[in-house]
């Protein structure tokens, strides 16, 4: 019982680093974009994660902890796929309009469950695909405000979705099948994100912008923020990788939707942006749907932990059984 209430913390901490963490980084990228005149999304990232990775290798020179070798082909595709989605997204932004880039982003959860459910045969039930219409359809009142199509903006966004949606569910298949850490993959992959961002960020910024990342003026105080947006941001890639291999990339969807309400709530708190009816309601109908997709999560494994327990099988008698209370544990909590 120990080890499973320490597994369900440890899922917990992950899920409030992770909201803390976006949150923070949203609020201080708009600064830096909005109010500082520093446009580059792409280029930022790709620093995002090379400081990321140095950070890793500190870390693990210090042993915080222990690099494991994972095939060199594997992690090198994986990198390159997650590097190629972030700039699929930005460049979706950037093609479409912003109701349209909100409405990408939203589906990329029906996207994952139909992946999985008809690559690795996992089972979605009707009470779980209910909470979650109903969250997507509260995060699209409150985000979702004009859809304008254009053929080059929906095949980015396509492709945008697709490429999301398949390094998310790699993230957590990796994980589970090389039995290797969050911080393990992340450490390993880094590099080749960051790779291709750094040489494809300055071009996609420079074709959305018009202008060059080498030839804008740092001032000080926009020196400032990119270093803090860079320290931010090691939180944020390690809850990421933490989030998805702990629970689901279906979960670590919900919990970004979360992080959507939240970030509309301190825009209208904190920057005073604009917030109607129109957004509470949005924001309540989506924070409903996560309770229910929480709700009908744990209920789920209660009822498969009972059959297991029915059927003979102690569940925390011996370490393959320990882990499979992990696992049918997993998604309970948003």
């Amino acid at each position: 019982m120990g080890e499973m209430t320490g597994f369900q913390l440890g899922v917990i901490g992950a899920l409030f680093l992770s909201v803390a963490s976006s949150v923070s980084i949203v609020i201080c990228n708009k600064a830096l974009m909005s109010n500082l005149g520093f446009p580059f999304a792409t280029t930022l990232t790709s620093w995002h994660l090379m400081v990321t990775f140095c950070t890793l290798h500190v870390a693990n020179r210090l042993n915080f902890f222990e690099s494991k070798s994972i095939d060199m082909k594997t992690v090198m595709l994986f990198g390159i796929l997650n590097g190629v989605s972030i700039g699929l997204l930005n460049l979706s932004l950037g093609f479409n309009s912003v109701g349209f880039y909100q409405m990408t982003k939203l589906a990329i959860i029906p996207f994952t469950v139909l992946v999985e459910t008809i690559f690795l045969k996992k089972q979605f039930s009707q009470q779980i695909k209910f909470s979650l219409f109903l969250l997507l359809v509260g995060v699209g009142i409150a985000s979702v405000t004009d859809l304008q199509l254009n053929f080059v903006g929906t095949v980015l966004s396509l492709l945008a979705i697709i490429t999301t949606c398949v390094g998310q569910i790699l993230t957590n298949t990796i994980q589970k099948r090389l039995n290797v850490s969050s911080t393990q993959l992340l450490y390993q992959s880094a590099p080749f994100q960051a790779a291709i961002l750094f040489v494809s960020g300055p071009v996609v910024d420079q074709f959305l912008t018009k202008q060059s990342v080498f030839s804008h003026k740092y001032s000080p105080i926009v020196l400032v923020f990119i270093i803090l947006s860079c320290l931010i941001a090691v939180s944020v890639n390690f809850s990421t990788f933490l989030v998805i291999g702990k629970t689901s990339p279906v979960t670590y969807q919900v919990l970004g939707h979360l992080k959507t309400c939240l970030v509309l709530g301190f825009g209208y708190t904190l920057l005073h942006d604009p917030f109607t009816e129109r957004n509470i309601i949005g924001i309540l109908v989506a924070i409903f749907g996560m309770g229910l997709y929480s709700y009908f999560c744990a209920q789920e494994n209660k009822k498969k932990q009972a059959a297991d327990v029915k059927d003979g099988a102690p569940l925390l008698s011996q370490d393959k059984d320990s882990h499979e209370v992990k696992k049918l544990t997993k998604n309970s909590l948003v």
